[in-house]
């Protein structure tokens, strides 16, 4: 039943994107909302793609009880108005369908908690959906709100000190750029990797919340608090998300950007990194970024 929903829902999730999908930018592994975009963040992450097919699945049992609750309003407005029933039913219950009101939606909400549940829990342990799942080859990421930009930590590599990643002004932003979404500095994780989340914000500061929306991630960032996901990119490209809390003043300014690139370029950003190099690092993002767009406009 789980995955006989999920696989409806997808395919409901990819007629509604289609469009978007037809837009040149799309191509270009850019993860950010589009104008007039209506449906979720194309999904680049195993639980995005089940968030995608439970979403879907929940909206095709919404609209199957919406058409049948407004077709039998509409037969109750035809069949029982005053004119062609002058004399009022004095009818005051019907046991059959008392029973079947009550047993009906909690037969359809059980059926909902099913893949809500395991999708729940799925978000917090990479073995229920990766058949290969292997703990020792994770990465970890920990990402602290601060008032009002993000810090990044990789506990895993010693040689990395805490990066901070701040927005771009308006004035700095180059041709590639978002406003409100690019930093100086992103973080940078490899494709295919499980990356464990440790999320939490400064112990002075306020709540925070990290969400990238393409990866299927959203988690509270709390002062004083560790909370934990994960999430594992299958593609390439440059991802964007931003505070979805609402923590002050600039909380509309605190923008999150990942790189996913390959194991090889993650080495060498490591490297760059372990060297001092912020600046060399940047560089290298910027150099692939470029030529992975120049290969997807030359494959179009």
């Amino acid at each position: 039943m789980t995955k006989s929903i999920g696989l409806m829902g997808r395919n409901v999730g990819r007629l509604a994107a289609a469009a978007a999908l037809l837009a040149p930018t799309a191509a270009l592994a850019q993860d950010h909302a589009e104008d007039w975009q209506m449906y979720l963040s194309e999904p680049a992450s195993p639980i995005m793609e089940r968030i995608w097919g439970f979403n879907g699945g929940v909206m095709i049992v919404i609209t199957v009880i919406t058409v049948f609750v407004m077709i039998l309003l509409a037969t109750v407005m035809i069949r029982f108005n005053s004119r062609r029933n002058p004399v009022a039913s004095k009818t005051t219950h019907n046991t059959m369908i008392e029973v079947l009101w009550t047993v009906v939606p909690v037969l359809i909400l059980v059926g909902i908690a099913i893949p809500s549940f395991s999708l729940l829990f799925a978000q917090y342990d990479p073995g229920r959906i990766i058949d290969d799942y292997n703990p020792d080859e994770a990465i970890t990421l920990k990402a602290t709100g601060q008032q009002w930009f993000w810090q990044y930590d990789y506990p895993d590599i010693a040689g990395i000190r805490t990066i901070t990643s701040t927005p771009l002004a308006e004035d700095a932003l180059g041709p590639d750029d978002l406003r409100l979404l690019s930093v100086n500095n992103p973080a940078v994780v490899p494709v295919g990797t499980v990356v464990r989340l440790q999320i939490t914000a400064g112990p002075t500061g306020v709540i925070h919340a990290f969400a990238l929306p393409s990866m299927g991630v959203k988690l509270d960032a709390v002062p004083g608090r560790i909370t934990e996901s994960w999430f594992r990119a299958d593609h390439e490209g440059v991802f964007y998300g931003q505070c979805s809390e609402l923590c002050g003043r600039n909380h509309y300014n605190m923008p999150i950007e990942v790189h996913v690139v390959s194991a090889e370029q993650f080495d060498q950003w490591v490297a760059a990194m372990e060297a001092r190099d912020q600046a060399g690092a940047n560089a290298l993002l910027d150099q692939w970024t470029a030529e992975r767009r120049a290969a997807q406009v030359a494959g179009l």
